[in-house]
């Protein structure tokens, strides 16, 4: 099996561990073990739980704890409608490799995380691409849709909210791609990891689970949750689907860590608390970026309405990799090129991360824009 080269993440990989102002970091500001158990009010009593532990495989679809708790996060979602995987990364790549076979239809938006056009394409699909557009708020076109639909369209692959442009499709917005999913009988596979930071509301825009009977929604603790060290996600899906996938996830997974599974039904059971701390900082630092924006000449953007990225549209006569590199190179700031994303002349940022580096880091860039301009 022959599959492109994972761009976002060679390029992370490259650079996020000796950047000086990493304003590529894609979750909200990750958590302390100590900040977890201080929240969760377990500080005292956590090694009382974990030292009787024996450390086996565990529950092999995640515990019944665990699946409980991300059940809460859903309308109509029970236990036997939920698997626990490594990272929704893991989640996405089981739902593929258990649905998309050569000669399939599968279309999938784009800009977003890779995995949703260069999996299946590595699985002999026909994959086309519904492309995501400034003027449009980078929201899918419904009629353009319904022209990319085939009699042998299996998946439409969507990513809500926006992965790196931070666009929100609310309810009755997902319930238009239902209609034309529900006109040929396709899956919708969403990756909602950014789910739960919304600008609006309880900050939880409706799942694609809840909503339409061949839904399948990932997500995991990384971004929204700030724990992307546990390497936990799920998938959210049909019981006859999640049956399915089961088979596929015993040849790669077994089970996730017990260590793992139990620090996730903490944080999850104390989710309240974590997600205000979290909403706080998205909302802090996506005024920062307003400002900074707003006041930069060289560079626009669409106002993201959820999740922790943003498209920065720059003014400049070079290539987003080149652009990126000399400003590691002279000022130590890391954002991601648009071509690892597949969509050049932007650069995305990472804004949720530390709001003092995001302060400091977007000051460098102004001095870089400044000698440029």
């Amino acid at each position: 099996m022959k599959i492109e080269k994972f761009g976002v993440e060679i390029w992370m990989n490259e650079y996020e561990n000796t950047c000086q102002y990493n304003l590529a970091e894609t979750c909200v500001e990750s958590l302390t073990v100590e900040q977890l158990l201080d929240m969760s009010g377990k500080r005292q009593t956590i090694l009382d739980e974990l030292l009787p532990m024996k450390l086996t495989y565990g529950a092999i679809e995640g515990s019944q704890r665990l699946r409980g708790n991300i059940c809460q996060l859903y309308h109509s979602q029970g236990i036997h409608n939920i698997l626990v995987t490594h990272g929704a990364i893991g989640g996405n790549a089981l739902v593929y490799a258990t649905l998309v076979e050569p000669g399939d239809h599968v279309i999938s938006v784009l800009p977003t995380y890779q995995q949703h056009y260069s999996i299946p394409e590595s699985f002999g699909a026909d994959v086309q691409i519904l492309p995501l557009r400034e003027e449009n708020a980078f929201l899918p076109d419904i009629n353009e849709l319904k022209g990319l639909i085939k009699h042998n369209t299996k998946l439409i692959a969507l990513n809500n909210p926006n992965n790196p442009t931070g666009s929100l499709m609310d309810e009755a917005y997902l319930q238009k791609i239902v209609e034309v999913a529900r006109s040929c009988d396709a899956y919708i596979l969403c990756d909602e990891v950014y789910r739960g930071t919304d600008v609006h509301g309880d900050g939880f825009t409706a799942s694609i689970a809840d909503i339409y009977e061949k839904g399948i929604a990932t997500s995991s603790m990384s971004k929204t949750f700030s724990l992307a060290g546990l390497r936990l996600g799920w998938i959210a899906a049909p019981t006859q689907l999640i049956e399915k996938i089961t088979i596929h996830r015993d040849y790669n997974t077994i089970s996730v860590g017990m260590l793992d599974d139990h620090f996730a039904s903490i944080a999850l059971e104390c989710k309240e608390p974590l997600l205000k701390r979290n909403r706080e900082i998205c909302k802090t630092n996506r005024a920062i970026l307003d400002n900074w924006v707003n006041q930069e000449p060289l560079i626009s953007y669409t106002k993201p309405q959820s999740g922790t990225t943003a498209l920065l549209k720059y003014d400049l006569d070079i290539p987003s990799k080149d652009l990126c590199i000399k400003l590691l190179e002279e000022k130590g700031v890391m954002f991601t090129p648009g071509s690892a994303l597949d969509i050049e002349g932007y650069v995305r940022i990472g804004y949720a991360n530390n709001t003092d580096v995001l302060k400091t880091g977007l000051q460098k860039v102004s001095e870089f824009l400044a000698d440029r301009s």
